[in-house]
């Protein structure tokens, strides 16, 4: 089937990103990302060591294989979100950037006022900015105004695995900009069945992380998650049948054969 995903004129065949966060060892993560059929891998310009002359997380990705979409975690302000993508692009790492800014306040809830902020002055820069942020149409419209190329909300927060807690607010992100940009659900999706449901509601894609490092079995989790992604989509397109409260045949009654 031919339906890719497309982002700032760039097409994928895979729907789902990948973390590299809080694997055990860089070998687990490089097994991982191959099980999981991925494109897109996403690393903290922060983790990366810049110096090529060691081994780095960035030994054990091929960037011949992968998109390597560089992302702004652990910044607090706008303002070092934009000097931290403005390092990687210097760096040569890319263009792109999966923008956070995430306060230090324990909750890990992206600081919505200075995403956009920062939305802004990179979109203003050139950088293919794709924003993590709350799962507010208000907030999302704002960010679609700065000339984002994605919307990327959270299903529930960072880690927890919660899956998609307001399956609804979701919706309405994507009735409000889905048909502009891609809706990437990010962040909270602890199993194959979130992401599964993440894409039957109308996601474009899903990014995970946690739920792949911290699996028992991270490589087979990986691969689950892949094939979850695909058959979300799937169905999507062939498009659910309606709810009844009323209980109905699967059998049509009507023309049986009676004695």
């Amino acid at each position: 089937m031919n339906d890719q995903l497309t982002i700032a004129g760039r097409t994928f065949r895979s729907r789902l990103m990948v973390g590299t966060g809080k694997y055990e060892t860089f070998a687990q993560m490089r097994d991982a990302l191959d099980a999981s059929g991925a494109e897109v891998v996403t690393v903290a310009v922060r983790r990366v060591n810049l110096d090529q002359r060691e081994e780095s997380l960035l030994s054990f990705i091929d960037l011949d294989r992968y998109f390597l979409l560089p992302n702004t975690a652990g910044c607090q302000t706008a303002e070092e979100a934009v000097r931290t993508a403005r390092l990687a692009r210097a760096a040569g790492l890319s263009n792109w950037v999966k923008l956070e800014v995430i306060p230090a306040d324990g909750t890990l809830l992206p600081d919505p006022i200075a995403t956009i902020e920062a939305a802004q002055i990179l979109v203003a820069e050139g950088f293919v900015v794709l924003p993590y942020t709350t799962d507010d149409h208000t907030v999302a419209k704002r960010l679609l105004d700065a000339g984002c190329a994605t919307i990327m909300p959270f299903g529930s927060a960072i880690g927890t695995g919660m899956g998609l807690t307001s399956p609804e607010r979701l919706r309405r992100i994507m009735d409000v900009v889905g048909s502009r940009v891609p809706v990437v659900v990010d962040a909270g999706i602890g199993a194959p069945s979130d992401a599964a449901l993440a894409m039957e509601l109308g996601a474009d894609a899903v990014l995970v992380n946690t739920a792949l490092a911290k699996a028992e079995r991270p490589v087979a989790m990986a691969k689950a998650m892949g094939l979850a992604v695909e058959a979300g989509r799937i169905a999507y397109n062939a498009g659910r049948m309606g709810k009844s409260a009323v209980a109905s045949p699967s059998s049509p009654v009507a023309g049986l054969l009676t004695k």
